[in-house]
């Protein structure tokens, strides 16, 4: 009974302290940017894809979360801060929809099963990743930030980002393989 406890309680502290290094990842990651208006380029999709695929949905969606939380309670970890604000004033701003897109795209790319077929693998990432954009999209709809402008939306929106998205979806494509290994080492 008490060794069933100790390997649940190391369980939990390998959760919690893998979570801690995915949003110190997704910190960095989001420092790593293009400036653009009114968001900016980033690689935290990058990262999204990578921490779904290596922790799954459930652990995956908890980083994800922790991540938000510490944004949200005024920690610099989001893409514009501290310069353009901290904490939920700044989560409320034009960038919200895509970092709770994080959230869906994170849960699905961790849920999803990979096969041998990169064309499929392809595809299946590339409908993980449209959630942060559907999402990014709705807020920036919001009368406040943009209003409902279809085509200005996805310039504004998505279409600065697709060329870098592709990209990073490449990389994970065609590193999937190993992160799969690193899953599976994890776990």
């Amino acid at each position: 009974m008490i060794l069933i406890k100790e390997i649940k309680q190391s369980k939990i502290l390998k959760n919690v302290l893998l979570a801690l290094v995915g949003t110190i990842l997704l910190a960095i990651s989001s420092k790593i940017k293009i400036p653009f208006y009114p968001v900016p380029m980033t690689m935290q999709t990058l990262v999204i894809l990578f921490l779904g695929i290596t922790f799954g949905s459930k652990l995956g969606v908890a980083t994800v979360a922790l991540y938000l939380f510490e944004g949200i309670i005024g920690l610099p970890v989001f893409s514009g801060t501290p310069e353009k604000g901290v904490g939920i004033v700044y989560f409320f701003g034009p960038t919200m929809g895509y970092l709770i897109g994080f959230l869906f795209t994170v849960y699905f790319v961790g849920y999803i099963k990979f096969s041998r077929n990169l064309f499929i693998n392809f595809l299946k990432l590339i409908f993980a990743v449209s959630f942060i954009y559907i999402l990014g999209i709705l807020r920036l709809a919001d009368p406040a930030i943009i209003g409902w402008k279809p085509l200005f939306l996805f310039q504004v929106g998505v279409q600065p980002f697709l060329l870098a998205e592709l990209f990073k979806v490449l990389i994970v494509l065609f590193s999937l393989k190993k992160v799969k290994k690193l899953r599976q080492y994890l776990e």
